[in-house]
């Protein structure tokens, strides 16, 4: 079997793979007492992504350079990094609502790649001479895998806002959800729960805190142990994928100055390389020294998830410049 052939199999076995593991994690978030569906999502994830990682060796080898320079390579490189992220979170917090949020970006990004773009456009091409540097492996791998990076973390903070239904808990006590959490709301006394104090369920404080929290929200101990434990991974999911993105942003800067003299030429892809970086700069700022817990971080996080698909493939959309060519780089 030649390698044109393989890669083909490949990445329709990477997108039936995600697309299976998906609906293992949906169903599984459905139906909780199962849990041999945990154990089955993480294995369809490992599976996905050793399945990308072979199809980018083989085009690798095919093509004699190193698979960044078109996008359906960028594509599959970011599913490998989202893959490989998932399985980073996963274990940092037992919890298998991260597949239920990584898994269809993971899907859509191959179902795009393996199925929408043409034949053309899925084939590899010699270098333009602007990549012929071994810059290409540091710059455009590490930037891609920031992306990736940030883009698990920035779905894990949405994934918050949809636990917490987009209310102002304010998390206290340990990153785990140990501790006591506080519900705030306009005009209304703050509700607090601690799922580790069984003994405030006394009979008359059942009652009030049952009409207090019907008069907010009901979120249950539970639900805000998971907001807890989304709240923290995600922060630390970030806070790796940030530095990622800085030294991306430098290493391009020296590559840029090595191929075009300059190494800073306000290019689309430059300026909202920066953008996006101030976009998560904002939130590490806010985090540790503001404080910020909860909603706040988690609406910037969900801005930085856009920020970061318009840098990577909204700006070769809708405009033009130095990194134009091999297609979204």
């Amino acid at each position: 079997m030649d390698l044109v052939k393989l890669q083909g199999l490949l990445d329709n076995a990477s997108f039936a793979v995600l697309f299976t593991t998906m609906m293992v994690y949906w169903v599984g978030a459905a139906f909780p007492a199962i849990p041999l569906l945990s154990t089955l999502g993480t294995t369809g994830m490992a599976i996905a992504n050793l399945t990308t990682a072979a199809l980018l060796a083989s085009r690798w080898i095919e093509a004699g350079y190193f698979p960044l320079s078109n996008l359906y390579e960028s594509l599959f490189f970011l599913v490998w990094g989202i893959t490989t992220m998932h399985l980073v979170a996963e274990q940092m917090s037992q919890s298998r609502l991260v597949g239920t949020v990584t898994a269809p970006v993971a899907t859509c990004i191959t179902a795009f790649a393996a199925i929408v773009l043409t034949d053309d456009m899925q084939m590899s091409a010699p270098l333009v001479p602007a990549l012929k540097s071994n810059w290409l492996m540091m710059h455009v791998s590490v930037m891609m895998f920031s992306y990736s990076t940030l883009m698990v973390g920035c779905v894990l903070a949405i994934a918050f806002l949809i636990v917490t239904r987009g209310q102002a808990v304010e998390l206290k006590g340990s990153s785990i959800g140990a501790g006591a959490y506080r519900l705030k709301k306009s005009g209304q006394p703050v509700l607090e729960f601690n799922p580790s104090e069984p003994q405030l369920a006394t009979s008359g404080g059942v009652a009030v805190l049952e009409q207090t929290a019907t008069a907010t929200i009901a979120l249950s101990p539970q639900r805000l142990s998971l907001a807890d434990t989304l709240d923290n991974i995600s922060y630390r999911i970030i806070g790796l994928g940030f530095p990622l993105l800085t030294i991306g942003i430098i290493s391009g800067g020296v590559w840029a100055n090595e191929a075009w003299g300059s190494y800073w030429s306000w290019d689309p892809k430059e300026t909202w390389a920066l953008i996006t970086w101030l976009v998560f700069a904002a939130y590490l700022h806010s985090r540790i020294t503001k404080g910020w817990q909860g909603r706040r971080p988690a609406i910037l996080a969900s801005i930085g998830f856009v920020v970061v698909w318009i840098c990577y493939l909204g700006v070769n959309l809708l405009g033009k410049g130095l990194h134009s060519y091999g297609w979204f780089l």
